[in-house]
């Protein structure tokens, strides 16, 4: 008996998924298909599917061509599955053609051209309200930000501005944009949802302009350091009836939700201390950012665990010989707990990227790169062993971020819960008294 063995989401099932099982079938004696489950979709940045588990795989089991049918759960579950079934193939769209070649050693692998003119994707474009989005940028970097929206359903990357044209023009020929603009007014008519990645000393401008012309903000952080400024950006945006979003992705990844949940659940008891360190080196080394930008991430991460009410906030930053701030480290004095971050911003600073939670009942450690949290590990007292806790993600996190803004939009809100007013005035107000120290120092 030729077994054969075929994978899929079959979200929105058409007839483009019955022509592959149909064709799957045939390949052999006995078919056995794998549906992948929710969160292995959420982990793999699959943000579109509509239909339940439970659906999709009733919609497979109805077509009467399979004889068996399991949920895949994780990366690397095939080769397993290979074995376990004793499987002769493995049938696959071609649009994978060459992704599974590795396979090969377990049994055949074969691609199948796809039903043309039909898709999951077509489908749910046709059914849904598409937003159209756009990018301001002073630069050709994109730091993944023009793919990422790309796996939101519902979201069609339109259009760039830049006030340098030239930039605009290459950039849209780069990424292969629908318009590129010079003329913020004319940009605004293309779009429903601006992502704003120009440098600081422009973005209150940009968002007030777009918000005064009714489109959904997401804008690098901080939007600005007055205080005055981000609460009449805050107002405007709940009058005008649109959603503004401070673009720290960390805070809507899965595993964040999770530490947070953990940190501040009791589970380590109460938090004594946090420590982590941050350098630009390791965040992102390409992306034109300055020791604000990169600082408000650390402080942000502090302020959403602790909470507003600190104490007193202390800080040392270093210069080097051109009188720039190379490195700057933060004291955090709570009632009972104390906080510290180390923040690099010079190539030559080698700093861990890690985060160690103490409580007075265990600990929580983000190994690495905390801000791109994926993994971390718990222990209390009556624990011999840490407990792992593992959330894959793909990209770098925006498209969480901006599938929690269209969540947002169609649910007619417009204030998230993921950043507070008081959380984000609070943390505005420690990065307005460095920056004074920055200037102040400039200035001598």
């Amino acid at each position: 008996m030729r077994k054969v063995i075929t994978y899929g989401t079959f979200d929105l099932f058409h007839r483009g998924h019955y022509n592959i099982l149909k064709r799957a079938k045939e390949e052999g004696d006995y078919l056995v298909v794998g549906v992948t489950g929710e969160s292995y979709d959420a982990e793999r940045g699959k943000l579109s599917v509509q239909d339940s588990l439970a659906t999709r795989i009733e919609n497979v089991r109805k077509t009467g061509f399979v004889d068996q049918i399991f949920v895949e759960e994780y990366l690397g579950q095939k080769i397993l599955d290979i074995i376990k079934y004793d499987i002769d193939v493995l049938v696959i769209g071609s649009d994978w053609k060459g992704k599974f070649d590795h396979l090969q050693k377990y049994c055949e692998v074969k691609y199948l051209e796809r039903t043309k003119n039909i898709s999951s994707t077509q489908i749910r474009e046709e059914e849904m309200l598409n937003y159209r989005f756009g990018i301001v940028t002073d630069d050709l970097y994109d730091g993944e930000n023009v793919t990422e929206p790309k796996h939101v359903s519902g979201i069609h990357l339109e259009s760039v501005f830049s006030a340098d044209k030239k930039i605009a023009e290459e950039f849209c020929e780069k990424y292969e944009l629908d318009s590129g603009y010079s003329d913020y007014d004319e940009f605004l008519k293309s779009v429903d949802i601006v992502y704003i990645k120009s440098g600081r000393k422009g973005r209150y401008e940009y968002i007030r302009g777009a918000l005064l012309q009714k489109k959904h903000v997401i804008c690098d952080a901080p939007h600005t350091l007055e205080t005055g400024k981000e609460k009449e950006l805050m107002e405007l945006a709940k009058e005008q009836g649109v959603v503004l979003y401070n673009n720290i992705t960390t805070l809507y990844l899965q595993a964040f939700g999770q530490l947070t949940w953990n940190a501040r659940g009791n589970l380590i008891g109460d938090i004594i201390s946090i420590k982590c360190s941050i350098s630009k080196e390791q965040f992102d080394s390409e992306k034109e950012m300055d020791f604000i930008d990169l600082s408000i991430y650390p402080i942000c991460m502090i302020v959403k665990l602790l909470g507003a009410d600190y104490e007193k906030v202390s800080y040392k930053l270093v210069r080097n010989e051109e009188g720039e701030v190379v490195y700057g480290m933060f004291m955090f004095m709570y009632g009972e707990s104390v906080a510290s971050i180390e923040v690099g911003f010079d190539s030559s600073l080698e700093l861990e990227g890690a985060m160690k939670i103490v409580g007075t009942n265990g600990v929580i450690i983000v190994p690495n790169e905390w801000w791109r949290i994926g993994y971390f590990k718990v222990k209390n007292k009556e624990d011999k062993n840490f407990k792992r806790y593992s959330f894959n993600f793909e990209g770098n996190g925006f498209r969480y971020l901006v599938q929690d803004l269209l969540l947002l939009i169609r649910n007619g809100r417009t204030q998230s819960q993921r950043l507070k007013s008081s959380e984000l005035e609070t943390i505005i107000g420690i990065m307005a008294d460095i920056e004074q120290e920055l200037n102040r120092r400039s200035e001598q």
